[in-house]
């Protein structure tokens, strides 16, 4: 049961920020340690200014920070990320989008893994995906259509 210390501790971390304001160029990520497209997307976050901190979670773990965050198993995806709450593959443009206009909202997210959103890369293959703005409320609205 060491398990639950080290979680209260990662929620307590994730939620002692200001959560909902605005991010600096750092971001926290929570994810799967075996798992790959989630190191692709850090790599992305990387290439595209971000400093990022990666914390490996165990599944119940990384389930249960989403729950904490808000995010329902229609919204969720592979890995979770800290400040305004990133879920999923999101483009590094869209979660700057997001700093530099700050809307009162919970964050963002791409349900699910498409094909093509960073991270997903599979040579020129690629699906339309929406990045959807999460509402405290919970209701979601298109933020970004690639």
């Amino acid at each position: 049961m060491a398990m639950r210390p080290l979680l209260a501790l990662s929620l307590a971390m994730l939620w002692a920020s200001p959560a909902f304001a605005a991010m600096d160029s750092s971001i926290e990520v929570w994810k799967s340690a075996t798992c790959e497209c989630c190191g692709n997307w850090v790599k992305h976050l990387e290439a595209n200014g971000f400093a990022t901190k990666v914390d490996p979670a165990e599944p119940a773990a990384l389930a249960e920070i989403k729950r904490q965050a808000g995010i329902g198993t229609k919204l969720a995806s592979c890995h979770t990320a800290e400040g305004y709450v990133i879920e999923g593959h999101v483009p590094a443009p869209d979660i700057e989008r997001l700093v530099s206009e700050q809307p009162d909202a919970v964050g963002l997210t791409v349900p699910g893994m498409p094909v093509g959103s960073p991270g997903m890369e599979q040579g020129a293959e690629s699906e339309p995906y929406d990045v959807l703005l999460i509402r405290r409320d919970g209701t979601t609205e298109v933020f970004a259509h690639h």
